[in-house]
């Protein structure tokens, strides 16, 4: 019996559709890293070699954040995929949640000047 675990497999036990979405999937995920690589890079360049003005510097960030954190959940954490109903739901109560406590939070220190 322990004779055929050094013998290499002739064929994947994946069938030709599984292999063919598993390496779609790959593809996807390789051009969504470089999105998001290219997006930190953005944000670098642009504030440091001040190409934006600094009164929109930090929206700008912001906004480029709030994309890599969309590419992330949907290629990283795959909340793209069916049977991920509960994440997503947890996902979507928690932003609900999380953003008008940031928002009170910013308001009661007095942080707002957008």
């Amino acid at each position: 019996m322990a004779d055929n675990l050094s013998t290499s497999f002739s064929k994947s036990a994946m069938s030709e559709e599984e292999l063919r979405k598993t390496n779609q999937e790959q593809k996807r995920q390789i051009i969504a890293f470089a999105l998001m690589i290219f997006l930190t890079l953005l944000a670098f360049v642009a504030v440091g070699a001040e190409l934006i003005p600094a009164s929109f510097a930090i929206p700008f960030i912001l906004i480029l954040a709030f994309i890599q954190l969309f590419l992330q959940l949907l290629y990283f954490m795959h909340l793209k995929d069916k049977d991920h109903g509960w994440a997503n739901a947890f996902m979507a109560s928690g932003m609900v949640i999380a953003i008008p406590v940031i928002a009170a939070l910013m308001l009661l220190i007095g942080v707002v000047k957008y």
